[in-house]
């Protein structure tokens, strides 16, 4: 007869590099990114931190693969769409990835080893400001120009505590006072 753990380890669905990748993505998601380790992501599949390491080959590795995640999420532009509402719509996309991921802002800038979803969404959005006659310098400068202010505002947003507008205009009116007390 089969113990209680050899039934629910036959009943788990099996351990493969994208349910890793996703667990690490909602732990990250849930508790922050600094509360991710192969141990606690270990912990969240049901299994010894060691079974990790054959579907990824470290922490790195996970987090360029949640950061390749992410990227998948946000909406590539179409092959001949208009430049102009093609970026703004992957801004909006872009900014509400962001939102959805807080910890992503800092990593989607820092790694080295892009992913495949990562590599599909550079190369759709050079390519359509190329498309529209951008040379490649200047389109990577667009790029760096959009994420810059997509990326900055979506951090605003995470770090600045005010959720309503009552709570903003709290915060301007303490703002004008404190100035015209100067």
């Amino acid at each position: 007869m089969a113990t209680q753990n050899e039934m629910s380890a036959g009943s788990r669905a099996p351990l493969t590099r994208e349910r890793v990748l996703r667990a690490a993505l909602v732990l990250a998601d849930t508790s922050g990114l600094e509360s991710l380790s192969m141990r606690k992501l270990g912990q969240e599949l049901g299994v010894e931190a060691m079974s990790l390491y054959n579907h990824v080959a470290n922490k790195d590795d996970i987090l360029d693969g949640m950061v390749d995640l992410v990227f998948g999420e946000i909406e590539l532009p179409p092959d001949q769409a208009e430049w102009k509402p093609a970026m703004r719509k992957r801004a909006i996309s872009a900014h509400e990835a962001l939102l959805r991921h807080p910890w992503a802002t800092s990593l989607m800038q820092s790694r080295t080893n892009p992913g495949p979803a990562t590599l599909t969404h550079h190369d759709a959005v050079l390519g359509s400001l190329r498309r529209a006659g951008f040379t490649l310098v200047m389109a990577a400068h667009a790029v760096s120009v959009i994420d810059g202010y997509v990326y900055g505002f979506a951090l605003q947003q995470i770090n600045i505590p005010l959720q309503s507008p009552e709570q903003v205009a709290e915060v301007g009116e303490n703002l004008l006072r404190q100035l015209a007390g100067q």
